[in-house]
């Protein structure tokens, strides 16, 4: 399955501004591209692109004041088949987990697992230790939260979504990531392209998608409190501890976003 991805992104600038950026996909993706990226910024400035602490491909400039665009298209393969899945992936002991997983069992900037730890072990100590506990954790969570982009806040965090019971999918993502540390299992934020394909087609406007992984059995398994349900055609741009990590563009200074026009649609061929 083919499926064009891209975006035509732009900020006013009061002044001149570092900005840093995610807004190419996942290293891990690069030999399923048929169409290359190419990140185009207008006012043509440089872009230095780096590695960051997760393995994602950052890139940081110095815009300068005014309106500054982002755009790319590109054209990615993908296998067109649902989220994988195996409810007997079993949970593992934590004294087993290799060393680079353990950083995804700890509180981050949006997910107290501290905080929430009791509240998790009251909601699911009863369940398996294996898939179908990660699975419960992300049912629950799409049913304790009611999606409102119009209440959308960037500084919401997993317990603030759990008391409020609302929010966009990176307050589903950070609860349910939360959740699931409490009680054990590596998670990891994952964010990205995501489609209407195989689904109904969603009347709102196309934007990005937060969902998250889990450790099981020694493989990382894709979870999605928002949708709650397997879906084809994720495209990763970035994974880390959480939206602090994944952030597709992050500003040392004010912005005003100006435009903002994502594109996931499948390729008949």
């Amino acid at each position: 399955m083919l499926i064009r991805i891209g975006y035509d992104i732009a900020f006013d600038l009061p002044a001149e501004t570092p900005i840093q950026v995610l807004l190419n996909v996942h290293p891990s993706l690069l030999p399923q591209l048929r169409q290359p990226e190419k990140l185009r910024v207008s006012p043509d400035v440089l872009v230095t692109y780096f590695t960051d602490a997760f393995g994602n491909t950052a890139g940081r400039l110095l815009a300068p004041a005014g309106v500054v665009r982002f755009e790319n298209d590109a054209v990615i393969e993908v296998s067109g088949l649902y989220d994988d899945a195996d409810f007997y992936a079993p949970q593992i002991p934590i004294q087993n987990l290799p060393s680079d997983v353990l950083q995804y069992l700890l509180a981050s900037r949006y997910c107290e697992v501290d905080l929430m730890r009791d509240i998790a072990w009251q909601l699911f100590s009863t369940t398996q230790p294996n898939y179908s506990r990660a699975k419960a954790i992300a049912a629950w969570v799409h049913n304790h939260i009611t999606f409102n982009y119009s209440l959308a806040d960037s500084t919401r965090t997993a317990m603030q979504a759990y008391g409020q019971k609302v929010g966009v999918c990176r307050d589903f993502t950070h609860l349910a990531i939360t959740l699931t540390r409490a009680m054990n299992i590596p998670a990891r934020y994952a964010t990205g392209y995501l489609g209407d394909i195989g689904v109904p087609p969603d009347d709102s406007p196309m934007d990005f998608s937060a969902w998250y992984e889990v450790f099981l059995g020694g493989k990382w398994w894709t979870m999605d409190a928002r949708h709650n349900k397997v879906r084809i055609g994720r495209v990763v741009m970035a994974r880390g501890r959480d939206a602090v990590d994944c952030a597709l563009t992050t500003a040392y200074g004010v912005t005003i976003l100006k435009k903002f026009h994502i594109i996931t649609d499948e390729i008949k061929t």
